[in-house]
């Protein structure tokens, strides 16, 4: 299936969905299939198009927040902040939405995981480095954690020998978010990168886009 055919049937599966009375859970499919949307059409190389479902991903993942997810559920700031990374706006909304949820202080990893991006797009690299660091020290994935320490650090050749695993690890999964081959988190990371001069020209993978996405 193409890039556009498969961007077809999300924004398909989102409008139907868009037409029911919706609770945090149906919110939550309707996040996923314009966060689908959006990473096909950048592959697809229409940008625009791309980075507007990618917005709608992000409002949408707040209002399943906000609708009674449960307090656990850190994948939500995590993707909308994700979004908005890629789509090249101001994540600063959903990285205080992470904190202010009590991510900083969560038990689980992915939760610092949450607090420790939200951290960097807040600019906050010191507290990012050492939030990020706990994440080295369970079953968090080794190279992500490292990716996001490098790039709080400002380390530019740790984090291109870290992005670069995450990359791998992403050519070797087998599950995505939507059947979206697309490694995102490396997206979402280059970005957060590129602020701080250390992102880096990465070797072509099919889960990245070939070329600039085009207005």
């Amino acid at each position: 299936m193409s890039w556009s055919e498969q961007a077809a049937k999300a924004k398909a599966r989102y409008e139907d969905g868009s037409t029911r009375e919706l609770d945090q859970r149906q919110l939550t499919q309707l996040a996923n299939a314009a966060w689908g949307a959006g990473l096909c059409l950048l592959m697809d190389g229409r940008g625009d198009e791309g980075r507007d479902w990618l917005r709608t991903a992000a409002r949408r993942y707040r209002e399943s927040w906000d609708a009674g997810a449960p307090a656990d559920s850190w994948g939500r700031p995590i993707a909308a902040m994700k979004a908005a990374l890629i789509a090249g706006d101001d994540g600063r909304d959903y990285a205080k939405w992470a904190l202010d949820a009590g991510a900083r202080d969560a038990a689980s990893p992915i939760g610092r995981y949450a607090a420790t991006l939200a951290l960097l797009v807040l600019g906050d690299d010191v507290d990012a480095r050492a939030v990020g660091s706990t994440l080295r020290e369970g079953e968090f994935p080794e190279p992500v954690a490292d990716a996001v320490v490098t790039i709080a650090a400002a380390d530019k050749a740790g984090y291109l020998l870290a992005i670069e695993e995450v990359v791998e690890s992403f050519e070797q999964r087998s599950d995505f978010l939507e059947d979206v081959r697309v490694a995102d988190t490396v997206l979402a990371l280059q970005a957060l990168a590129k602020e701080r001069d250390v992102d880096v020209e990465l070797r072509p993978s099919q889960l990245l886009p070939s070329r600039a996405p085009q207005s």
